[in-house]
């Protein structure tokens, strides 16, 4: 379903989201360069963010950015402004949400993914005064961009001692959105926690797009489809990297009666995914709605983040979640994973970024 670009005030109180992404119902906001029009504008919003594929409500990344958006709303008393990507769009698309996100008086201007890091760049030079945040990138540099990144690697590392410590035939998978560097640190880091803890593991891999085809993040049916083939193949426990795609993944899992784990949300938690929570072992979680809070507040109090702004284990800025009752009974998984999150922080393990 093609979803249509957003931009409007988000409310303090917010509705469960629904599992699949929909469509929004307003048209394109016009960028109109009205004097009187963008000063009444900018004085309705301060702090914006741009979702990724798949937009809002894909129980995973793009919600976890609007978490934080929506603290930032209630907790320091800002206005807030969402827009939505459209399927198959151009960078001219991203540039010209961004710019009018800008031209309304939003600082800071968000983008949730790597994928906007060239239109942030551009767009940034137009508007040095805003400050621009970008998730999951460090190409693109500049006085007034914060490159907000996480060791993606350090959390699918513990998922990898858990899921080797949860399988039973030995045999587990790894699925991936789209293969592009960033989704490779989760597959390196997974890959390398699954053979420390049992050498003799194997680990089934799979791609469901190939760049520029980004669809991969957004359409469950593949992730689906990808998890039921390594289900065949044996796997007794599935970890998707894949965005809104991952759902298809989780729900593949549950209906086998084998775990799943989930991705930068907490997905046990999800409401969209609540019936399946039973068999969501854990997630690899980012807290990218802190990350977007810090860089709103940072704004908020006249000292703007810039550069790059790295989240990892050691400040529990990546981490694996312990919300199902079943992961904690698991006490000889929970200690391996302890431990290993240990002597990563004491840098006894280093962990790939690469496979």
């Amino acid at each position: 379903m093609r979803r249509i670009t957003r931009i409007a005030t988000v409310g303090i109180a917010s509705a469960a989201l629904a599992l699949s992404a929909t469509a929004c119902g307003g048209k394109k906001s016009s960028d109109s360069s009205s004097s009187s029009s963008s000063s009444s504008e900018s004085k309705a919003a301060s702090a914006a963010i741009a979702y990724d594929v798949g937009g809002r409500g894909d129980q995973s990344f793009n919600d976890a950015a609007y978490a934080g958006l929506e603290k930032a709303e209630k907790e320091l008393k800002v206005k807030t402004a969402e827009a939505e990507p459209t399927e198959g769009e151009s960078e001219a698309d991203k540039v010209q949400r961004l710019t009018e996100l800008a031209r309304k008086g939003n600082n800071p201007v968000i983008g949730v993914g790597f994928s906007y890091a060239p239109a942030i760049e551009k767009v940034a030079k137009k508007f040095p005064k805003t400050t621009f945040g970008i998730i999951d990138d460090t190409s693109k540099t500049g006085a007034n961009i914060a490159n907000l990144v996480f060791n993606e690697e350090q959390g699918s590392y513990l998922a990898g001692v858990a899921a080797a410590k949860a399988s039973k035939t030995g045999t587990v998978g790894f699925i991936g959105g789209v293969e592009v560097p960033l989704i490779k640190k989760f597959q390196a880091g997974f890959e390398q926690g699954v053979k420390d803890t049992n050498p003799n593991a194997k680990v089934l891999s799979a791609y469901l797009t190939q760049p520029p085809d980004f669809s991969g993040f957004a359409k469950p049916d593949l992730g689906k489809a990808a998890a039921k083939g390594q289900l065949d193949g044996g796997a007794d426990v599935i970890y998707a990297a894949a965005g809104l795609a991952g759902s298809g993944a989780i729900e593949a899992a549950s209906s086998a009666g084998k775990w799943a784990i989930g991705v930068d949300s907490d997905q046990y938690n999800q409401p969209g995914l609540a019936k399946y929570k039973d068999h969501i072992l854990t997630s690899v979680t980012k807290d990218v709605s802190l990350a977007v809070f810090d860089l709103i507040k940072s704004v908020k109090d006249g000292k703007p983040e810039s550069g790059e702004v790295r989240y990892g284990l050691d400040k529990n800025g990546v981490a694996l979640a312990d919300s199902n009752p079943q992961y904690k009974a698991m006490t000889d998984l929970t200690a391996a994973v302890e431990k290993a999150k240990a002597d990563i922080i004491a840098k006894k393990i280093t962990v790939k970024t690469a496979p």
